[in-house]
């Protein structure tokens, strides 16, 4: 994991480059007491963007509701030492998610965003965890008081493929 200087910061997500079988776990219901959990596979290849400063990831997600498609773009800004992350969802080809904002430290990485679910303000939070060679997790959560409780409604686990 790249530390937090100016000249590897920009490097954070190379870890992520190449092709990645997945596992998902997604609450059925957020924000609604459910502990119900839809578990699928999926498929991720990621590569880099704007001369090493960003990245983009493609994804098949093989969920139980239908199956779709989804990319992940990433961008590095060295001023602010700050990555912002935006996901395209193939369902709303039109519509990019608000920009998740974040670093790594200690090798986690830690975005967040203020967004609207349900009509309501909420806070989201991505989590970058347990980087390996072979594997990482991503865990997506929502608060709905301010970022005082967190709910975890998406965990993608990752294994590397050849």
């Amino acid at each position: 994991m790249a530390s937090r200087n100016e000249n590897s910061a920009a490097h954070d997500f190379d870890f992520f480059f190449g092709s990645w079988r997945v596992r998902h776990r997604q609450l059925k219901d957020r924000l609604a007491q459910c502990d119900q959990w839809l578990e699928f596979s999926g498929t991720a290849t990621t590569q880099p963007l704007l001369g090493g400063l960003g990245n983009i990831d493609d994804n098949l997600l093989e969920s139980p509701r239908g199956a779709y498609r989804a990319v992940t773009i990433r961008s590095f800004d060295p001023k602010t030492q700050r990555w912002a992350i935006w996901w395209l969802d193939g369902r709303n080809p039109h519509q990019f998610d608000v920009p998740m904002l974040g670093t790594f430290a200690d090798g986690i990485g830690t975005f967040l965003a203020d967004d609207n679910f349900d009509g309501k303000p909420i806070k989201v939070r991505f989590l970058w965890s347990r980087i390996a060679p072979q594997s990482c997790r991503w865990e997506q959560a929502f608060s709905a008081d301010g970022g005082h409780e967190w709910e975890t409604n998406w965990i993608m686990d990752f294994e590397r493929t050849a």
